[in-house]
């Protein structure tokens, strides 16, 4: 059973009585590090126009739950997570019982580094969909083969997971990810959740276990979109080297995702100051709403 459940309906109205913490203006949210705000950049032309007809089909109808979920998703891809976080607020109001809005608010606050109203949304979500059929989400960034990845149990349970790591809660993490393990039913969303499961428990200190996680992972598995957790889940196996993960030279170039699963495997073999200096790396870029820069952050701002 979910460990918040039982708890939630106080927890969760007292949580959002408050107001989202101030930022400056024109801030998203500010660094875990440093305290520092965070701006997105300016987002490109085609990303606004498809904002701008995400905006105008809710404006048709803005008692579509629909077409609230994708004018929050557009805003969000244009920079904007406070004001996606509104929309889905709306949203909630006039659909109380739509996972999907859960599911995404919760994204986006873990975006703005708000991680406890996150798990309040996912855990929600994750019980909005007990008994349920899963889905496919439609992509809003599409793959190269178009061919969606993603289902909206997956996605309830990989960021919930996501949420309780970033708060260092182990257990937790590790249960959302075990539930989620093949929630998507394909190769993409068992690379991305055995790399966590590898992930959690070698920071729960249980090596063996976290050995026989990547018992799964093969060269030979169909990913379409998750290459480089497979690169991380082959190299945890020994099968790749750091130089055939990191590429040679400047590993900054190899992408938050892989220099923070190989920032925490030096952690993980006694090398922590090789792993700080790998953080650093990460979160001297202007990526800061990844997913490995956030984790990157939260890590060097609890050591």
């Amino acid at each position: 059973m979910r460990l918040l459940v039982a708890c939630l309906p106080f927890a969760y109205a007292t949580l959002f009585a408050q107001a989202l913490p101030d930022v400056p203006d024109g801030a998203q949210a500010v660094s875990l590090l440093t305290g520092e705000p965070l701006y997105s950049p300016a987002a490109g032309p085609e990303v606004l126009a498809r904002l701008a007809t995400a905006r105008s089909d809710y404006d048709e109808d803005p008692n579509n739950a629909d077409r609230i979920i994708w004018y929050g998703r557009r805003t969000a891809y244009a920079g904007d997570y406070r004001g996606a976080i509104r929309i889905f607020s709306e949203g909630i109001e006039k659909f109380p019982d739509d996972a999907r809005l859960y599911r995404h608010r919760g994204h986006r606050y873990i975006s703005i580094r708000d991680f406890d109203r996150a798990i309040a949304d996912l855990e929600k979500a994750a019980s909005l969909i007990e008994g349920t059929e899963n889905r496919v989400e439609p992509d809003g960034l599409p793959n190269a083969l178009n061919i969606p990845v993603s289902s909206l149990h997956g996605n309830i349970w990989y960021h919930l997971g996501l949420a309780y790591y970033l708060k260092q809660d182990w257990d937790n993490a590790l249960r959302a990810y075990q539930a989620g393990f093949n929630a998507g039913r394909n190769d993409d969303n068992r690379v991305s959740t055995t790399h966590w499961l590898y992930m959690i428990l070698q920071r729960k200190g249980d090596p063996n276990a976290a050995a026989r996680v990547l018992d799964v992972i093969t060269p030979d598995m169909k990913v379409i979109e998750n290459m480089s957790y497979q690169m991380l889940c082959l190299f945890y196996k020994g099968e790749i080297s750091l130089v055939e993960l990191l590429g040679e030279g400047d590993s900054s170039s190899a992408g938050a995702a892989v220099l923070y699963g190989a920032a925490n495997w030096h952690y993980y073999n006694g090398q922590p100051e090789k792993s700080s200096h790998m953080l650093q790396e990460i979160v001297s870029t202007d990526g800061w709403a990844s997913f490995g820069y956030i984790a990157a952050e939260a890590d060097l701002a609890s050591r």
